[in-house]
């Protein structure tokens, strides 16, 4: 059985709405469920999914919904949420993706910042890291 290719515009809808609009990405993921773990590129090599959005918006409710919808966690989703141990096992493993850069450019460490109170740990973590690399 061949699976019809989701319509790009309705992709890019549902990952617009994951910046800010729960509601609107509960709705849109009911009419078109393949659209959790759907991508776009929005030119040059920068690639946003959904879960992504609400992270680098520091949108813990969209973020913890999606989760829940079983949407994957990467580096910078667990940054926001202030996962320390995700974070640092990831590192250990690839350290290089301590200058990684999420979507939009973002980097690593203004994931962890907008994630704010909780994710205050890895903020310094990340931060002492990088003092590290300086020296």
């Amino acid at each position: 059985m061949t699976k019809k290719p989701l319509d790009i515009a309705l992709v890019k809808e549902f990952i617009i709405a994951a910046h800010s609009d729960l509601e609107e990405v509960k709705r849109l993921l009911e009419k078109e469920p393949a659209l959790l773990h759907s991508v776009i590129n929005w030119g040059e090599g920068d690639w946003e999914n959904a879960i992504g959005a609400g992270a680098h918006t520091g949108n813990h409710e969209m973020v913890e919904w999606l989760l829940e919808q079983k949407a994957h966690m990467d580096i910078f989703v667990a940054a926001m949420l202030g996962e320390i141990d995700i974070v640092k096992s990831i590192l250990h493993r690839q350290p290089h993706a301590l200058y990684a850069k999420g979507p939009h450019g973002i980097s690593l460490i203004r994931h962890a910042e907008v994630g704010g109170e909780q994710a205050k740990p890895v903020v310094e973590y990340l931060q002492g890291l990088l003092l590290k690399e300086e020296v």
